[in-house]
């Protein structure tokens, strides 16, 4: 008997799957590391996968 497979993720098309990343403020502490911030994907929310689209049968634009 055939093993089922999972469907896979679908990557979100806002971030290409690269759902935050460390942008440096430019600078460093007083420690000399750099100081960074993390920004999210506002489309995915910082998962890197989008949810799929189910079109309702019958509906009209």
């Amino acid at each position: 008997m055939a093993h089922r497979t999972r469907p896979t993720p679908r990557i979100c098309p806002a971030c290409d799957g690269f759902a935050y990343a460390a942008i440096t403020l430019g600078g460093r502490d007083a420690c000399g590391h750099l100081r960074t911030i993390t920004a999210h994907c506002p489309a995915c929310h910082g998962t890197g996968t989008a949810t799929a689209r189910r079109d309702r049968e019958g509906a009209r634009a």
